[in-house]
């Protein structure tokens, strides 16, 4: 299957060197490419691309916007990107229903792989925007008088203990491993856990069973995912220099 992508950027060396990229694969089409946020959501609307990759900093409107309206309207899946990697980016993308981030700095290869992974189901983080997205949690004073905790309720033990995990970082074969189930169980108990939260992906998997107090960060606000992206290889500007 041809994966159909639209790429958003304002600039346009930048739009079109990501387009030739991802137009070179075998099994990737960039259908449209876009200029601000307005154009993004339009080019989704008409061509029904199943990723889109916006840039967070465009006119007219910006790339926050554009996903939370692409989420909202369609099943397209979202990648941010952009040179910078401040917690309110993060943040706001992520609850604006962003699948991925990444620094404009990625790598080709990693920057393919992005897409595959997020088109696939899955979803990622650069590694240096999932360090941050804990550390922030574990800066996080408690907020008396929220009990997010019974948003999880309608989960089962099971259930509870697959969030448990997921949230730790661990992938499915390592779920798999530590409730002594099959992989094919486990792919069941996310999908329990997405459908009855109401979650799009296993990002907000994460940040659900942090915010629930499930899970407490650890001191040293050490990150629980673990990004297709990490697992190939630190981008450039993660690896020392020399």
């Amino acid at each position: 299957m041809t994966i159909r992508v639209v790429v958003a950027d304002d600039q346009e060396l930048v739009r079109s060197g990501f387009a030739m990229i991802l137009d070179a694969q075998p099994d990737i089409e960039v259908v449209a490419e876009a200029a601000n946020g307005t154009q993004a959501v339009d080019a989704v609307r008409r061509t029904r691309p199943e990723v889109a990759l916006l840039d967070i900093r465009m006119p007219l409107m910006d790339g926050i916007e554009a996903c939370r309206a692409i989420s909202s309207e369609s099943d397209c899946r979202t990648v941010m990107l952009t040179t910078f990697d401040s917690d309110e980016y993060v943040y706001d993308a992520l609850h604006a229903g962003a699948s991925g981030f990444l620094l404009k700095d990625v790598r080709r290869d990693d920057l393919v792989h992005a897409v595959r992974v997020v088109a696939a189901g899955d979803s990622l983080l650069a590694p240096s925007v999932a360090r941050r997205l804990i550390a922030e949690y574990t800066a996080r004073p408690a907020v008396p008088g929220v009990r997010a905790s019974e948003r999880l309720d309608v989960l089962t033990a099971r259930e509870r203990e697959t969030l448990l995990h997921l949230a730790r970082g661990l992938s499915n074969a390592e779920i798999a491993g530590a409730l002594v189930v099959s992989e094919h169980t486990v792919k069941t108990h996310v999908g329990n856990v997405l459908s009855k939260l109401g979650l799009r992906d296993r990002i907000q998997a994460v940040i659900c069973a942090y915010e629930s107090g499930l899970v407490a960060p650890s001191p040293e606000g050490e990150a629980a995912l673990h990004s297709p992206v990490q697992a190939r290889g630190r981008p450039a500007a993660d690896r020392p220099p020399g």
